[in-house]
């Protein structure tokens, strides 16, 4: 699909409404395609690498993180944006060094996804990462609260399937592998 679809809104003005550290929301004047004029505000995140990070016992990485919007511990993957222009792999390792202190053999992309392109801009993409030893200090930005531990993939999946894990990067990159 291109901005000459029928279906493509016009974009007749654009500013940043609010900024914080993470992400922006903009606020877009648009027209419709049947002529009406409106605007739409969405959230502008950077691009984000996820990883299903295995140890050399086949245990996975997961990180344990506050979470403040829902008020509660949330086990996930690990993730994080990436910098600028970095290349992908590159910020899969840097992000699992970082949030857990494990450095990766091997990274591998297995999926890319817009997990809520009706309101945001986001591109997750997901990496599984073999070899996973912790060998690094955690290097976590000033919002971080970060808990690392380890998990059978078998107990994890589990987990996704059962809801106990309700990360929605999680769930996704979990049930996408287990379907490769």
């Amino acid at each position: 699909m291109t901005d000459d679809d029928p279906l493509a809104w016009e974009t007749t003005n654009r500013q940043v409404a609010y900024e914080c550290p993470g992400f922006d929301i903009v606020n877009e004047d648009v027209v419709l395609p049947d002529g009406t004029e409106t605007d739409f505000d969405y959230l502008v995140d950077d691009p984000a690498v996820v990883l299903l990070a295995y140890t050399p016992d086949d245990d996975v990485v997961l990180v344990e993180e506050w979470r403040q919007a829902v008020k509660r511990v949330n086990r996930a993957l690990p993730a994080g944006g990436v910098e600028g222009d970095e290349d992908l792999a590159v910020a899969a390792r840097r992000e699992l060094r970082e949030e857990t202190g494990y450095e990766a053999e091997t990274v591998e992309r297995f999926a890319t996804y817009e997990p809520a392109n009706g309101i945001s801009n986001a591109v997750h993409h997901y990496f599984v990462a073999r070899g996973c030893e912790p060998t690094a200090e955690q290097d976590l930005d000033f919002n971080e609260s970060i808990r690392v531990v380890t998990e059978d993939y078998d107990d994890l999946l589990a987990a996704v399937r059962g809801g106990d894990i309700r990360d929605g990067r999680t769930a996704l990159g979990v049930l996408q592998y287990e379907l490769g």
